[in-house]
């Protein structure tokens, strides 16, 4: 293999550190959610987007926004969906498109939550930054983030042949 098959040193300490940090906030938020609103990471992100959206998105742009396939939303959606958090239909502008709409049940439990959410995130990731690192921590990820969406989607990946 050439040296560019590998991370320096420095990339790969970054890139553990990042990678572990993400995994420890995930567990901490996990908890949290389960514990407040017995709901996983996945369903909270698909409550609060469309809290935050004003109640309505399509599936498609649900699945884009919390970077998820479009079946596991679709079963995702259908366990919020017999809940009562959600509920699911055709579009009146595309045929097509599934539009997916929070009820006051899913809006009323996203406010029970968040305010718990907003204490781990802040304990666990902003309380050891500055302001000055926040801002630097914010423009590192939005820069990184969007180099990731500018790359082809997943589902524009060509597929593998099945071998019998």
């Amino acid at each position: 293999m050439a040296e560019s098959d590998f991370l320096d040193p420095k990339q790969l300490g970054a890139y553990f550190a990042l990678m572990e940090a993400v995994s420890l906030l995930q567990h901490e938020v996990e908890k949290q959610l389960r514990a407040e609103g017995d709901l996983s990471w996945i369903q909270f992100q698909l409550l609060a987007r469309l809290a935050d959206a004003e109640g309505r998105l399509t599936m498609t742009e649900l699945a884009d926004g919390v970077v998820y396939s479009r079946s596991g939303l679709t079963y995702q959606a259908g366990l919020l969906e017999k809940a009562g958090l959600i509920t699911r239909g055709p579009s009146p502008d595309d045929e097509r498109a599934t539009l997916v709409t929070i009820t006051e049940a899913g809006a009323a439990l996203v406010a029970r939550v968040l305010p718990g959410h907003v204490q781990v995130a802040r304990s666990l990731l902003f309380d050891p930054l500055s302001d000055t690192d926040v801002d630097r921590l914010g423009d590192l990820m939005t820069r990184i983030r969007a180099h990731m969406r500018g790359l082809p989607p997943r589902s524009a990946a060509p597929r593998r042949r099945r071998t019998a």
